[in-house]
């Protein structure tokens, strides 16, 4: 009985990446959430975009970056169709979809969580 519980909580905590389609070499997810169908980085945490963004290009620096985390690429990544990266200030390259960055939100605390959706009327959740 141990086993088929254990076995069951188990299939529980995987169920919401189990469907999950991988994007960028894995790098992006999506996920069902409280918002429907949702882009995540690999650990599940929702992604978001940002108004004040343009086209290919990051407007979120300093003290917004340290809320709004970039969605780094690792430094050999490819672009992958709509998935491409914009470069960042310093060189770096940051995970974009359809030329919108994507970024997490320092106060979602678990996979799944859309916290930071219509904050300040400029983030929103990324979708296909």
């Amino acid at each position: 009985m141990r086993s088929f519980l254990l076995a069951a909580a188990a299939m529980v905590v995987a169920l919401p990446l189990a469907h999950a389609d991988d994007y960028a070499g894995g790098a992006i997810k999506s996920m069902d959430t409280a918002k429907g169908e949702v882009l995540t980085d690999a650990k599940g945490m929702t992604l978001y975009t940002f108004d004040k963004d343009a086209k290919d290009m990051s407007n979120c620096y300093d003290a917004c970056a340290q809320k709004w985390p970039p969605l780094m690429a690792a430094a050999d990544a490819t672009a992958d169709g709509e998935y491409t990266q914009v470069a960042r200030k310093d060189g770096s390259k940051q995970w974009a979809y359809d030329g919108q960055p994507l970024y997490l939100w320092q106060n979602d605390k678990k996979p799944g969580d859309v916290t930071g959706d219509g904050m300040g009327g400029v983030w929103h959740v990324a979708k296909e």
